[in-house]
């Protein structure tokens, strides 16, 4: 009996070719719809605190930045702010986000935009030994070290929720 091959994203193809270790995770979904996170943690049997879900905003100054919070928590926009150093931001309108990220909503990855955007975790990131993030699909997550995740992204940490 052939071997079913595992579905790779280019998410995980870039962890590889970085030599960076990750743990594929993969939840049912219907068709594009995203679950919401804390369904995908309950899914996937995880803490939600440990799931994190991948934020794209605009700032004052027009620079887009990229903020990684756990799933059941509320980004706020004063606290994005000041850790980014924008007088504000605001979330991109969905439309948005393909053109500038390469990633739909709900599948929108921390790893291998389009291009490399400021980027922070919220602090707890650092609590823990591994955190996922979306794999950049719908229905995928990647887990591994925050460590080996920011120092990828170039990623800060900072208190980012409401």
């Amino acid at each position: 009996m052939a071997k079913q091959k595992e579905e790779k994203t280019n998410v995980m193809r870039l962890l590889e070719q970085k030599k960076i270790p990750y743990t594929p995770h993969a939840y049912p979904h219907d068709g594009d719809a995203a679950p919401d996170g804390a369904s995908v943690a309950a899914m996937l049997g995880q803490d939600p605190g440990r799931v994190f879900k991948t934020l794209v905003a605009r700032g004052a100054s027009g620079g887009i930045y990229v903020f990684d919070i756990p799933v059941e928590e509320s980004l706020d926009l004063k606290k994005a702010a000041k850790a980014v150093g924008e007088k504000s931001i605001a979330m991109l309108h969905q439309k948005e986000l393909l053109p500038l990220t390469g990633y739909i909503h709900g599948g929108c990855s921390p790893v291998g935009m389009k291009k490399q955007y400021p980027t922070v975790f919220h602090e707890t990131a650092e609590l823990w030994d591994t955190i996922m993030v979306s794999a950049g699909k719908v229905g995928f997550q990647v887990e591994l070290a925050p460590v080996h995740l920011m120092a990828l992204t170039g990623a800060t940490s900072a208190d980012l929720t409401v």
